[in-house]
């Protein structure tokens, strides 16, 4: 068993960035959204789901928060099963091979007929991501030393960035260019099963790659065995962090910041491909280069506002970002759909989105870790505490969005909603107290 501090067991944990992060650039963001709004009809098609009539992209959105409460059901249950059982790998495996195999399961997915295909699979995928990250992220103290572990983090995502992107490129010429891969470049069928075979080729990617991960990572290292009534102690500890935020009161404004700009930020992440594609009628080769375009800058954003943040402080530089989004969020709702420049507006857009993208969720993060209460030694759960606060505010974001989409038959109304969540998360910012770490 390779030695905890190793490079080796380090580059294998690091590793699973790398298998996993296709799955939310491709199949969250970019290809599965654009996919769905076509085969079932495009933009405002009505569908019979459950006995329901539904709008295409309201059950669209409706499904992302579902799979993102059950997400926030059971994250406690398999954090707590993470601290207190030592078989973390088994729950592991479990989880990436639902994923992977939920989303091989997209290929069969072809058209109304299987909408349940599409549905069911994509629930399920979100499950195996989030839950097989909740034991990967609880793997770190075993593999690295405590000074060691913010540099194995950016490891981490700089092969999550690297990997995402190459493969995501790889999909993007099979689209452009599907003659190179022996697809007939006219006529529905071929762009279709590209689309369903890129699915699959995520699938594989996240399963392959991960045995590597697997492999190296240990078992059961302290030797721990179940203690008793282990399963809902997460839930107690949540419980716990919320009575004590009654005596916290700038930790407690933050948090209800940071649920207001969560929803608009984590909405706009997995819909704004549908967005271009249905209201700005985008081709899916210019959204995806859209897409990627806002990773690109996402990283060099994260940069800049660190530097931004170290000279000014975290909350001013959290308030300039929200600044940002409010004004970007508020431009797409105005972006005219029939101009002959809309895909140079759009860009341009993008570029903004991932100046702030990846600076507003790091600065968030660290803001509140540096206002966590100093005594305490539990840090895990009250980051516990912040990712499901993080999850539900997808739900009410994804919520409102697609109820909006579903009475207005359009997505303008809901991206201008989102900027109202900005704008009150920038709001309840100017009641925090200042503190020796924040400013």
């Amino acid at each position: 068993m390779l030695q905890k501090g190793s490079k080796k067991l380090i580059g294998a944990w690091t590793f699973y960035d790398w298998a996993n992060s296709v799955y939310p650039l491709v199949i969250t963001t970019a290809v599965f959204p654009l996919y769905f709004g076509a085969v079932t009809g495009g933009k405002n098609a009505q569908l019979q789901f459950l006995g329901q009539n539904w709008q295409n992209t309201e059950l669209y959105t409706y499904t992302l928060s579902l799979s993102f409460l059950i997400v926030a059901f059971i994250s406690p249950i398999l954090s707590s099963i993470a601290d207190y059982m030592g078989n973390k790998k088994r729950f592991m495996q479990f989880f990436l091979y639902l994923g992977s195999f939920s989303v091989m399961a997209l290929y069969f997915f072809k058209g109304i007929d299987t909408l349940w295909v599409g549905i069911t699979f994509s629930i399920l995928a979100s499950i195996g991501f989030w839950g097989s990250l909740v034991f990967y992220n609880a793997y770190l103290p075993e593999v690295a030393y405590p000074t060691e572990q913010d540099d194995v983090s950016a490891k981490g995502f700089i092969k999550g960035y690297i990997g995402s992107v190459f493969l995501l490129l790889f999909i993007l010429t099979m689209i452009m260019m599907p003659h190179w891969y022996g697809f007939a470049e006219k006529g529905e069928k071929a762009p279709g099963l590209v689309y369903r075979l890129s699915f699959v080729i995520v699938g594989l990617w996240w399963m392959g790659f991960a045995q590597y991960t697997l492999y190296y990572l240990p078992y059961n290292t302290h030797k721990r065995k179940p203690e008793k009534d282990f399963i809902f102690k997460g839930y107690r500890e949540l419980r716990q962090v919320l009575r004590e935020l009654k005596h916290q009161y700038t930790l407690k404004v933050f948090l209800i910041s940071f649920f207001l700009f969560s929803a608009g930020v984590q909405t706009i992440i997995v819909l704004a491909g549908k967005f271009g594609d249905e209201e700005l009628g985008l081709p899916t080769t210019n959204l995806i280069i859209t897409i990627l375009l806002v990773q690109l800058v996402a990283i060099a954003g994260a940069y800049l506002f660190s530097r931004i943040s170290d000279r000014y402080g975290n909350i001013t530089t959290l308030k300039i970002t929200l600044i940002i989004w409010i004004l970007v969020t508020f431009a797409a709702f105005l972006l005219p759909g029939q101009s002959p420049n809309v895909d140079v507006y759009f860009y341009t857009l993008g570029g903004f989105l991932g100046l702030v993208l990846g600076a507003t969720q790091t600065i968030a993060r660290s803001t509140y870790s540096k206002l966590m209460p100093e005594d305490t030694v539990d840090t895990a759960t009250y980051f516990s505490f912040y990712d499901v606060t993080e999850k539900i505010a997808i739900v009410m974001g994804t919520l409102i969005f697609g109820f909006l989409v579903g009475i207005t038959k359009s997505m303008r109304t809901s991206v201008l909603i989102l900027a109202l969540f900005f704008f009150a998360g920038f709001i309840v910012l100017f009641f925090m107290k200042r503190t020796k770490y924040v400013e």
